[in-house]
């Protein structure tokens, strides 16, 4: 025998605000690597991508970027020493600076990166195309 829900007892529906949410696109790749990195942080410390998201609601999840990345590698375009390089300045928040010699090398790969990571969420609206 199934119950069957009479009207007398069904939920009333659920309202959902009327929200208009603008999307702003990330100036440039770097911009999306930092807000990747700060999603990245806050999910190892036990929070969730919208806790580091900031004020402005974005075009892409941070997975986006990282699939975004990952294809790069993948179609080589970027290597290991690129990926390491991402990881580390991403980490500390702070772009390398081409006038400290010991940052030089890291400062090409970075643009390197970038530069490939620009075309790719240029296309895909995650990055204004100006």
């Amino acid at each position: 025998m199934s119950r069957s829900r009479s009207s007398s007892h069904s939920r009333p529906p659920r309202l959902i605000p009327d929200v208009q949410v603008t999307v702003v696109p990330f100036v440039d790749a770097e911009e999306a690597w930092f807000w990747f990195m700060h999603s990245q942080r806050s999910r190892l410390e036990g929070g969730s991508f919208h806790d580091a998201g900031g004020a402005v609601a974005r075009p892409c999840d941070p997975d986006d970027i990282y699939r975004a990345v990952m294809g790069l590698v993948r179609r080589r375009l970027i290597g290991q020493t690129h990926l390491k390089v991402l990881a580390h300045f991403g980490y500390i928040d702070c772009p390398p600076d081409n006038r400290i010699r010991e940052q030089a090398r890291a400062h090409d790969l970075w643009s390197e990166a970038l530069d490939r990571l620009t075309t790719v969420l240029k296309g895909k609206g995650i990055v204004d195309v100006e």
